[in-house]
């Protein structure tokens, strides 16, 4: 009976005591969230509650699991402890990523809810993001590295391994150097301030916003809801615009090409009623001007603002589509026209149905006497001068 109570007895204590105290954690971070609603730490560590309960039950079944003197068990003791070693290790690393992840992203709304400038909090997400993979990489590389030390032999692996750093870390150098560059490239674009995520950018032509950021690369959203990953090495080898770096505020034009005879004082107007009734316009600036004549044509430029990237692209279609429609209703003679008149060739040359042309010469307007023959008068014709 001794031999069946002891493993339930340490098993299920072990399980009893760590839903215990997991729930005991959790009322504590609960309460003190209630307590204090400003300050979101408390309701992000609730997230490590299940971490916390393995990390507990495998310490308690790591230091107690001898205890049950299952024959089983005491015929693999050495391979459950190491087992148990490993659950261990990894089931800390991931209690320490829940707990680094709470307090930067606590830190980060505090920051988020304090700041105006939308600007800032791009970056500081920005550096965050990029942050937070670095601790997750560290953390992981030595949480991997604690569990290859608990095998036997690495050590000696170990000692092979460091006296062939030298030579592993040239080829490693070589064949990895555009990665690296993307590395170090990636925490240029995080520290220096280049690109944020949320910022809108034109790159290779295309317009998008940065979605996300990492280490080695760098997603835009396009308009049409396509992703483009780049390296960020491009972003710090060539030049790339970034419309959201000093302020979102943006400004845009509207060309018109029409006739000279447009009016253009009337078009003014209407660009301000226009502009009144439009919401993406921010009110902050708008004109109308003949920029440029061509021997047909005149060009009118409009420039509006607004607050944004997707505001002044709404503006300006407002603008193209209305004020085209109020001209060919208002006044259709201001819109561009093309005239046309039928070719008179040059005396010689030939059309295209193969006939040769000939300006015609006029004839001589000849009127003959009252005989009506040119032989009374001795074969030659004499003009009638009206005098009797």
């Amino acid at each position: 009976m001794e031999n069946a109570l002891r493993p339930l007895t340490v098993i299920g204590g072990s399980v009893v005591l760590t839903l215990l105290l997991g729930w005991v954690v959790d009322l504590l971070l609960r309460r003190a969230d209630d307590r204090h609603p400003e300050t979101p730490l408390w309701g992000l560590l609730r997230r490590c509650r299940l971490p916390l309960q393995v990390v507990l039950l495998t310490a308690l079944l790591r230091g107690s699991y001898r205890e049950t003197k299952w024959r089983l068990i005491e015929k693999q003791e050495a391979g459950i402890g190491h087992i148990l070693s490993l659950v261990l290790i990894s089931a800390g690393a991931w209690l320490v990523v829940r707990i680094v992840s709470a307090a930067v992203e606590s830190t980060y709304a505090r920051y988020a809810s304090s700041t105006r400038d939308p600007a800032r909090v791009r970056r500081v997400r920005t550096q965050v993001t990029l942050i937070m993979r670095i601790v997750i990489a560290v953390v992981v590389v030595v949480a991997v590295a604690a569990m290859l030390l608990t095998f036997p032999g690495m050590e000696k692996v170990g000692a092979s391994m460091l006296a062939s750093a030298g030579i592993i870390g040239i080829v490693a150098g070589v064949a990895a150097q555009s990665t690296l560059g993307n590395l170090f490239a990636g925490f240029q674009i995080a520290f220096g301030d280049m690109v944020r995520i949320g910022d809108t950018v034109v790159v290779d032509g295309e317009w998008g916003v940065i979605e996300e950021v990492t280490l080695t690369f760098l997603a835009v959203r396009t308009w049409d809801e396509r992703r483009i990953t780049m390296p960020v090495s491009y972003f710090t080898s060539k030049p790339f615009e970034n419309w959201s770096r000093g302020g979102a505020q943006m400004t845009g034009t509207v060309f018109f090409h029409l006739d000279h005879s447009a009016p253009v004082a009337l078009m003014r107007e209407k660009l301000r009623d226009i502009l009144r009734e439009c919401a993406a316009w921010d009110g902050r600036d708008w004109s109308l001007a003949v920029t440029d004549t061509t021997p047909s044509t005149m060009q009118v430029r409009a420039v509006v603002t607004a607050k944004d990237a997707d505001d002044i692209w709404t503006a300006r279609c407002a603008v193209r589509e209305q004020m085209i429609a109020w001209l060919s209703e208002k006044h259709p003679y201001a819109l561009p026209r093309i005239a046309t008149s039928p070719g008179v060739l040059p005396p010689g040359v030939l059309p295209p149905n193969g006939s040769w042309l000939a300006r015609p010469e006029p004839a001589p307007v000849v009127e003959l006497g009252p005989e009506g023959s040119d032989g009374d008068h001795g074969g030659e014709t004499q003009p009638r001068t009206g005098r009797g």
